[in-house]
């Protein structure tokens, strides 16, 4: 399979509320360098600005990001301004509060529900924007068993005009219960891999599939490495997909997600121009039953 004409819809649409998307989307995070979260090797700027040109350019209509994304000397926000500013009406960006970091980019603590409106703001100032398409309220999995009060924060900040749509990530399907209450939900954005599922996110796909609502998976190429970059380590299963289809392990893994239902999106990231060209590809990749059979599998053993 060739990738060089191939472009973000032939991965299909779905609707986060209002906004219509293409199903491949694009993550911010590794735009900043070799270690996003700490001190790596910063990128190069012009490298990661022709990334983000590209992307939109291939169809890309849907660009998952965050304050919180930099490393010495790069911001994604900046990057995401820089490089598409003014933006077109039809470009869906998206942006998680709750995490905070110190400027040295040390983990310093998580928001209160009265801090996240300067989170809002924050976003807004870095991309040059005066509403946020839409908001993931990020759960510290261990300091909140609730959302409520937060969530009810974002709330307020949609109600305000400062946010379009709501949407939470790293929960559990009774988070989701209980946002809902607060205020509709167009996203929940988890950890989810072809070889690493987290406990419950198979169940919180389907939920979000029988409401309507879009799953959006991070880590997905990556795997158990997580914010490292993609994985190296393919299951035979993967790889022999791969070869049948001519086009790379980490494309396989992409098209198994977007298999598992119509309103599960993909956001690979990636500051690498052909990586990006592989990640849009792979929207196009039609999986046989045997071929998702054997990959479910893995994905069950993997569980």
């Amino acid at each position: 399979m060739t990738s060089e004409t191939i472009t973000a819809d032939a991965s299909g649409t779905w609707r986060l509320g209002d906004l219509s998307v293409h199903r491949i989307g694009f993550g911010a995070m590794r735009l900043t360098g070799s270690a996003a979260f700490h001190h790596g090797t910063p990128s190069d700027r012009d490298r990661s600005i022709a990334v983000l040109r590209g992307a939109v350019e291939l169809g890309v209509n849907h660009i998952d990001t965050a304050a919180f994304y930099f490393s010495s000397l790069r911001s994604a926000n900046e990057l995401i301004n820089s490089a598409l500013a003014p933006y077109t009406d039809d470009l869906v960006i998206a942006a998680k509060v709750g995490p905070l970091r110190d400027y040295s980019g040390e983990w310093a603590t998580w928001a209160r529900p009265d801090q996240l409106r300067g989170h809002v703001e924050e976003n807004l100032r870095q991309l040059g924007r005066d509403h946020l398409d839409l908001v993931y309220l990020r759960r510290s999995e261990q300091r909140w068993d609730s959302i409520a009060e937060h969530f009810g924060a974002l709330a307020e900040l949609r109600e305000a005009g400062l946010v379009r749509h709501l949407g939470i990530s790293g929960v559990e399907p009774r988070h989701l219960a209980e946002a809902q209450a607060i205020a509709p939900v167009v996203s929940v954005q988890n950890r989810y891999a072809l070889d690493r599922p987290d406990p419950g996110a198979d169940e919180l796909l389907r939920v979000c599939g029988e409401q309507g609502i879009a799953f959006v998976p991070f880590f997905a190429v990556a795997g158990g490495a997580g914010e490292r970059g993609a994985t190296s380590a393919h299951d035979e299963e993967v790889l022999a997909v791969a070869r049948a289809h001519d086009v790379s392990p980490a494309q396989v893994r992409l098209a198994w997600t977007l298999h598992q239902g119509p309103h599960v999106l993909a956001i690979p990231g990636t500051g690498n121009p052909g990586h990006l060209a592989e990640n849009v590809a792979a929207g196009a990749l039609r999986l046989s039953a045997d071929e998702l059979a054997r990959l479910d599998a893995l994905h069950r053993q993997a569980g």
